[in-house]
């Protein structure tokens, strides 16, 4: 009785109440196809969406018409990184909106570097931690590989540099769970191990064979449904609910056909 007990709580733990879309995934035909693209997917199951911010004001009336919950927002890098007057009224905006977090969504290549710049953005992203409490909100920074590389100098990742140099309170993650596997870490661990701070993540599989690498060079089959590849969800979602995490979004940065049905069968999936 009692292993059963611990079973049944085990999978409670693991169920998800609701799941998101990050919009990144379906980028290919949002803007010629807003209302029926976003009707889709809510009709497949999902209820919350992340977006990006360039050209959020365009798709934002297709958004309140389908009935997906505004929660996440990608911010734009170079506009974090200026800060200043443009970016508080980009964070103001978004509360407007109804967005809960601000995300700094990615480094661009040309602009990483080793751990002096880390802490250089890790003040940014301070800063933008500022401006969300102001506004109510919370800001967040999304991973990819590289950060989990260790330089040849450093007696740390590039991801614990960043860590410790923003305040725990300010500055949450969201934790790209398939970047984290194809760094070679074990995304279940990596979440325990940042428990608190992890208020978003996303859901995305990688495929079997997928090399290990510390930056986005993989090719476009790596991507796969949540439940087609090798991630151990059932690991993953324990860890992540264990970690605090509040929400979860689907995100397959390059879909073999149509975006809806990757979506449909990651969505399927998780239902399960």
């Amino acid at each position: 009785m009692a292993a059963a007990a611990l079973a049944a709580a085990d999978l409670r733990a693991a169920k998800l109440k609701t799941v998101g879309v990050q919009l990144y995934t379906v980028r290919s035909i949002l803007p010629q196809k807003p209302e029926e693209t976003l009707k889709a997917i809510r009709a497949i199951g999902y209820q919350e969406i992340e977006a990006t911010f360039a050209g959020f004001d365009k798709i934002w009336p297709a958004v309140e018409a389908s009935g997906l919950k505004p929660v996440s927002m990608h911010m734009d890098n170079a506009m974090v990184m200026r800060g200043g007057d443009e970016l508080a009224r980009a964070v103001d905006s978004l509360k407007q909106y109804g967005f809960q977090y601000a995300v700094h969504p990615y480094v661009p290549p040309a602009e990483r570097g080793g751990p002096e710049v880390m802490k250089t953005l890790g003040g940014k992203l301070n800063h933008l931690g500022e401006l969300a409490k102001k506004a109510g909100m919370q800001a967040c920074y999304h991973n990819h590989a590289f950060e989990f590389a260790t330089p040849a100098d450093a007696s740390q990742t590039l991801f614990e540099t960043l860590a410790t140099n923003t305040d725990p309170k300010l500055v949450h993650f969201e934790v790209d769970l398939f970047w984290v596997s194809v760094a070679g870490l074990d995304p279940a661990d990596f979440l325990r191990k940042h428990k608190g701070r992890v208020s978003l993540v996303h859901l995305k599989d990688k495929a079997q064979g997928t090399e290990q690498r510390y930056n986005e060079n993989v090719p476009r089959t790596a991507f796969k449904e949540v439940g087609n590849g090798v991630i151990d969800w059932t690991a993953v979602l324990k860890a992540a609910s264990e970690a605090g995490t509040r929400h979860y979004f689907v995100e397959q940065d390059q879909t073999p056909g149509d975006p809806i049905e990757s979506l449909r069968q990651s969505f399927a999936f998780l239902s399960k």
